[in-house]
């Protein structure tokens, strides 16, 4: 393995390992509404990017995004992870990260679904049983909860919409991820003050707890997201795809084992496709990355 696929590799690991692992500071922070939150998560993104970007000497990159074609895009997925960020506090507040796994399972499957349907992709037979499987185990997921499960389905499809408008903007992800967090600032900023003004407790019960809870909020958003633009310039895409999977399935085991959800033989059978349909999609994408190292070139 050389130098550059291990510091990709420890890199995806890191950026997975802090996804899987966020709902036990949301949790910390449950006593603090959802949208407050979101906005010291956007406030303190801003400067821990900046600072990011000047240690890695990439300041330069953000005069890629001043055209105003690519500000609107970008205005377009700062709206969508910000609502992705939303409802994924309000879940975990909410004891549903069981559900919200669900979302971030399906989410690769999704991602194929677009790319059928918008980017004229033809899907092999294995990704079409991949698909039809998910989809089965949403419905089973349905059952379950007893109605549709809105909260996986938004945390899927916003995080899809919002990688499909990334796919296709030319610009360094991490200069990226600063531009939208610099269109969401004035908005969260807006926000904290008339929290504060409506009698509200900006830094949740004041303790040293939370004030240093709070400002990790920058740093938790921006570091997983700086690791991850590190990986993907260095892994294939099958690789980062496989371990794509890390995160949910921490949020599973964390909802399961430390959060004590409910878990019965409804969700075993809805979690029972998915995983099959992920095992049916991995085996597929190895089967279709060892074919190019084989296949001669010219």
């Amino acid at each position: 393995m050389s130098q550059s696929v291990r510091l990709g590799f420890f890199s995806a690991l890191g950026a997975y390992l802090i996804w899987g692992m966020l709902p036990l500071y949301f949790k910390a922070l449950g006593h603090i509404a959802p949208e407050l939150m979101l906005a010291h998560r956007i406030v303190w993104s801003l400067p821990t990017g900046l600072i990011l970007l000047a240690i890695a000497g990439a300041l330069p990159e953000l005069k890629a995004a001043l055209n105003r074609k690519m500000a609107a895009w970008l205005a377009v997925s700062a709206l969508l992870i910000a609502g992705n960020w939303l409802v994924y506090i309000w879940a975990v507040g909410e004891g549903r990260v069981l559900e919200a796994s669900l979302g971030y399972y399906v989410n690769p499957l999704v991602n194929v679904a677009i790319g059928a349907v918008f980017l004229t992709e033809r899907l092999r037979p294995m990704q079409w049983s991949a698909v039809a499987l998910a989809a089965i185990g949403v419905g089973v997921m349905a059952l379950a909860l007893g109605a549709v499960p809105v909260v996986a389905l938004f945390l899927c499809f916003s995080f899809a919409g919002y990688s499909l408008i990334r796919k296709f903007l030319v610009i360094d992800g991490r200069a990226g991820f600063v531009v939208e967090a610099a269109i969401l600032f004035p908005l969260a900023v807006l926000w904290l003050f008339q929290f504060d003004g409506g009698g509200g407790a900006v830094w949740g019960e004041g303790t040293a707890r939370d004030i240093g809870l709070l400002l990790l909020a920058g740093p938790l958003t921006a570091f997983p997201l700086i690791l991850f633009a590190l990986a993907a310039k260095r892994l294939t895409f099958t690789t980062v795809g496989m371990m794509q999977y890390i995160g949910p399935t921490l949020q599973f085991l964390l909802a399961i084992v430390v959060f004590r959800e409910v878990f019965g033989p409804t969700h075993s059978v809805a979690f029972g496709f998915i995983w099959t349909a992920l095992l049916v999609f991995s085996l597929d994408s190895l089967k279709m990355a060892r074919r190019a190292k084989v296949t001669p070139v010219g």
